[in-house]
């Protein structure tokens, strides 16, 4: 099937924003409900939140403990009811995969992911092909009778509304305990981080470095900027990073390697990410700590550990 509309992005939540824009353009008269449908909160679900999309008003208050939609004026949805939506904003290589495939349902496809320099601020573009020309949202049809249906809906709702208030029983008095309120939202977001960090470690160990090098490929360092975006979010976090090799060949030199291929990962976080050193912790382990010892693929890893 022949695309219609193709997105260029520069990070890989923002070409996901542009996806969810092309599909606004090719499908004018979408609603929330609509946009659900077409892209499911389980196309991420390691986005540390429940919904993918939400109204942006909801969006905002939730962005006031932890910032994990889009939700500036710039970034937002415009639907063709007047409202707005805001999507999630925190994305591994996995779930973007996902909503690239998504998008091929509805014939928008994905260019070559585009990365930022260091001070870029991510964004996308859309290009429509094979002669595509997108629909013109119309208005919606008047009604006959004078006064629209929905005037009519809007007094029953209001007289609906102020019948509730004066009929209803007071309410109970609500004791609130303010410190257990404040300590479960310190759960819930080290819950949040603590499975973004388990993610990307998992995307970073996939990438794997070469044998005997401590050179990071492409795919590492998107996880590394992926990870730099929590460590962003999340001011008072700290990590140690931990090398971990095989037992096979000489142990000092392993040992040697595992602290190489750790300070790689810190030097790409500082130099590259912007992350504060002193809040990086470079280790080697060698193969003094194997996770299997008859699997010496599973102990060539990496580990992010969070520091307290």
């Amino acid at each position: 099937m022949a695309g219609k509309v193709k997105v260029y992005g520069k990070a890989q939540n923002r070409t996901a924003l542009g996806i969810l824009h092309a599909y606004l353009v090719m499908y004018p008269h979408a609603t929330l409900d609509d946009l659900r449908k077409a892209f499911p909160d389980s196309l991420c679900p390691d986005s540390g939140v429940k919904d993918l999309l939400l109204p942006v008003a909801e969006a905002e208050k939730f962005n006031t403990k932890m910032s994990l939609y889009f939700a500036k004026p710039d970034e937002v949805l415009e639907l063709q009811d007047g409202s707005q939506a805001a999507l999630c904003q925190v994305w591994s290589k996995t779930s973007f995969e996902r909503m690239v495939e998504q998008g091929k349902l509805y014939d928008i496809e994905v260019a070559e992911f585009e990365k930022t320099m260091k001070g870029e601020k991510g964004g996308y573009r859309l290009e429509y092909l094979n002669g595509y020309v997108p629909p013109v949202a119309a208005p919606e049809p008047a009604k006959r009778g004078g006064i629209p249906w929905w005037v009519w809906l809007l007094v029953a709702l209001l007289v609906a509304g102020l019948a509730y208030m004066f009929l209803k029983p007071a309410p109970e008095p609500q004791i609130v305990e303010v410190e257990k309120v404040v300590e479960r939202e310190v759960i819930v977001r080290d819950t949040v981080y603590m499975q973004q960090i388990e993610e990307i470690e998992t995307a970073f160990n996939a990438a794997q470095f070469e044998q005997g090098k401590a050179e990071l490929n492409d795919d590492a360092k998107l996880a590394l900027h992926d990870l730099a975006k929590v460590l962003r979010q999340n001011p008072e976090l700290r990590l140690t990073i931990e090398g971990h090799t095989s037992a096979e060949g000489d142990s000092a030199v392993n040992l040697k390697l595992s602290e190489a291929r750790a300070q790689a990962a810190v030097e790409f976080l500082t130099g590259k990410e912007g992350i504060e050193a002193s809040r990086l912790t470079a280790v080697g382990k060698g193969a003094s700590e194997p996770i299997d010892p008859a699997n010496p693929e599973a102990n060539r890893r990496t580990e992010f550990e969070i520091s307290k």
